[in-house]
C-alpha cells in the first residue's frame, strides 16, 4: 500500500518564498492553472498586500513533492475567513492540484482545508469553470454553497483573420482598415526582452496614468504598491512563459505597453498604457492590442483568449462568449452561520446593483423624454 500523503499548513513568509522551485514544478502539472496561481504572482502579492501573521498556506506532498497546493490567507472582517492570496487585482483565483495523483491528491487537500475550516469559512472567490477547487468542492462533506462571481469574456485563441470571420461583414471591413491604419502610421510591435522588462513596465504603468488622466480610473493600479508588485512578479513570469510585454513603436518613441498573461489553456490582456498620441493620430488601441494578444494566444495550443473581468462595450464589440466565474463557500457545522452571512450579503449585494441599474435606465429614460 502507498504510503499516505503528508500536509503541511505554512504561515511563515520565508517558507513561502523557498517553496518557489517546487511550486514552479506542480504549477506546470496542473493544467488548470493560471497565471494567478504562478508563485511568482503570489508571493509578489503576499509581499505587497499581505498582512503579517495572516498567512496560510495549504500543502500536500508525496514524499518529498508537492503535489497539491492551496494558497490562502485568514481575514477577520467582516467575518472570519480564510481567502485565496492575490486579492482584488487577480482575475482567478484557484488551487493546484498535480494532475497526474488523480483522486488521491483532491481528496488529500480536501481533508486539510477541513482541518483549517474550523473557525473560518472558507471564501474561493472568482473562480473559473473547471477550476481545480472544484474538485475540492464536489468532494466536501459539509455545508458548501456556489453562487455566481465576477464575468470574463472569452474569445478562441485564434488568429486575427479568424476572430474578424465572427464579426458582421461591415465590421470586419471596419476592423481591416483599421489594422491598415496602424500599419500606414508606422505602429511597430517589439517583445520585450526579459532583461528589459522592469523598465518596460514601469513605462506601461506611466502611459496608464497618462491615458487615464482626468477619467475614472481604478485606483489600485496608480498606487506605489501596486507598481512594486508587478514590477517584481513579472520579469520571473516572463522568464517562464507566463506572462509577455509588448511594446509598440511610433517614430522611435514607445506609445504603449501591454501585459499579457499566458497559462496552457488561456492567454489574457491584463493591463495596457497607451499615449493619447495614438488616438490623436486615429489610430485604434483596442484593434492593436487585440492584434497582439490574438498572436499570443495561439502560440501554444491555448483554448481561450480572454478579456478577462468586466463587460466594457469594446469587449462587446467582438463577440465574446460570456463566462462565469464562481465563487465557491465551504464550512463546517460550526462555521455554517459564518456561510449563510456570506450568501445573505451577496444576495443583498446583488439587489443594490439591480436595483441602483434600475434606477439609473429610469433617468435616462427621463431624460430622454423630457429633451
Amino acid at each position: 500500500m502507498k504510503p499516505a500523503f503528508t500536509t503541511e499548513l505554512v504561515t511563515d513568509e520565508q517558507v513561502f518564498a523557498a517553496l518557489a522551485p517546487a511550486w514552479g514544478r506542480l504549477y506546470q502539472r496542473c493544467a488548470t492553472a493560471t497565471p494567478f496561481q504562478s508563485h511568482a504572482w503570489l508571493h509578489s502579492w503576499w509581499l505587497s498586500y499581505g498582512r503579517r501573521g495572516r498567512l496560510r498556506v495549504l500543502l500536500v506532498r508525496d514524499g518529498g513533492e508537492l503535489i497539491a497546493a492551496a494558497p490562502l490567507m485568514a481575514v477577520r472582517r467582516p467575518l472570519p475567513a480564510l481567502v485565496p492570496l492575490g486579492g482584488a487585482i487577480s482575475d482567478y483565483g484557484d488551487v493546484l492540484v498535480d494532475d497526474g495523483q488523480g483522486e488521491r491528491a483532491v481528496a488529500a487537500l480536501t481533508e486539510a482545508l477541513a482541518a483549517a475550516a474550523r473557525t473560518a469559512v472558507i471564501d474561493f472567490r472568482e473562480v473559473r469553470p473547471g477550476g481545480a477547487v472544484e474538485r475540492v468542492y464536489e468532494r466536501w462533506h459539509g455545508p458548501r454553497r456556489r453562487v455566481s462571481d465576477s464575468v470574463c469574456l472569452e474569445l478562441p485563441a485564434v488568429p486575427m483573420d479568424e476572430l474578424l470571420a465572427r464579426l458582421p461583414s461591415a465590421k470586419a471591413q471596419r476592423v481591416r482598415a483599421k489594422l491598415r491604419k496602424l500599419t500606414a502610421l508606422g505602429v511597430q510591435r517589439q517583445v520585450v526582452c526579459p532583461d528589459e522588462v522592469d523598465a518596460a513596465l514601469r513605462r506601461l504603468l506611466d502611459l496608464h496614468r497618462l491615458q487615464w488622466q482626468g477619467r475614472k480610473v481604478t485606483g489600485e493600479h496608480l498606487r506605489e504598491r501596486f507598481c512594486e508588485h508587478l514590477v517584481r512578479s513579472v520579469g520571473p513570469m516572463v522568464r517562464s512563459g507566463d506572462a509577455v510585454v509588448t511594446e509598440f513603436r511610433l517614430d522611435d518613441d514607445v506609445v504603449a505597453v501591454d501585459l499579457t498573461l499566458l497559462s496552457r489553456r488561456l492567454a489574457g490582456g491584463y493591463l495596457y498604457g497607451a499615449h493619447p498620441r495614438l488616438r490623436e493620430r486615429k489610430a485604434d488601441v483596442a484593434v492593436m492590442l487585440l492584434d497582439a494578444c490574438a498572436e499570443h494566444s495561439r502560440d501554444e495550443g491555448r483554448a481561450a483568449l480572454s478579456l478577462l473581468r468586466g463587460n466594457e462595450p469594446y469587449k462587446l464589440h467582438w463577440r465574446p462568449e460570456p463566462v462565469v466565474n464562481q465563487r465557491l463557500l465551504l464550512a463546517r457545522r460550526r462555521t455554517a452561520p459564518l456561510m449563510s452571512a456570506v450568501v445573505c450579503d451577496v444576495a443583498a449585494r446583488r439587489r443594490g446593483k439591480e436595483l441602483l441599474l434600475r434606477l439609473e435606465r429610469r433617468r435616462e429614460r427621463d431624460g430622454g423624454g423630457g429633451s
